[in-house]
């Protein structure tokens, strides 16, 4: 279990590596770096997820630390329902780093349905065990533009630390 502890409150995650080994391990390995210790959950939308785990306090593209993208793992039969985690990526399927999600709704439209650059989904990897009411806090915050980016927070949401328990 990975534990968010956020200027909002905790967020504890369960991993399943039975169905997303390679992204399980990868989230765990940046956790056990420290690599989201200062990150921001910086793009938060209401009804659909919030998102962080890429940029660091002062909205920068946190790069120092972060390894090769992975391997898309969305063929898993796990789907993107509220209270899962999912990677982030680019529109290239196996372009997935550092950055995570945590769905605050059911969005089916994020799952994977054919192994093309249309259908292959964002991956799930785990799910939030305790702390929904914090994600659910932070879905609910004021959002804008700041520094060519939309939908985000107006007051900062910080990964403070980050802890790992078997």
């Amino acid at each position: 279990m990975i534990t968010l502890h956020t200027n909002f409150g905790d967020i504890s995650i369960e991993l399943d590596f039975e169905n997303a080994p390679n992204t399980a391990a990868n989230f765990k390995q940046y956790a056990e770096d420290g690599f989201y210790e200062g990150t921001l959950f910086h793009r938060v939308i209401d009804g659909f997820m919030v998102q962080g785990g890429g940029m660091s306090a002062d909205m920068q593209d946190k790069m120092e630390g972060r390894r090769a993208p992975i391997e898309n793992e969305a063929d898993n039969g796990l789907n993107n329902d509220t209270g899962t985690v999912a990677m982030a990526r680019t529109m290239d399927p196996h372009s997935a780093t550092c950055q995570f999600f945590i769905n605050v709704a059911d969005n089916g439209f994020l799952n994977h349905t054919a192994k093309n650059s249309q259908g292959w989904g964002y991956c799930v990897f785990g799910k939030v065990i305790e702390g929904m009411d914090v994600v659910n806090s932070i879905k609910g915050v004021a959002t804008g533009n700041m520094m060519g980016h939309s939908d985000v927070p107006k007051d900062s949401i910080i990964i403070e630390k980050v802890s790992i328990s078997e």
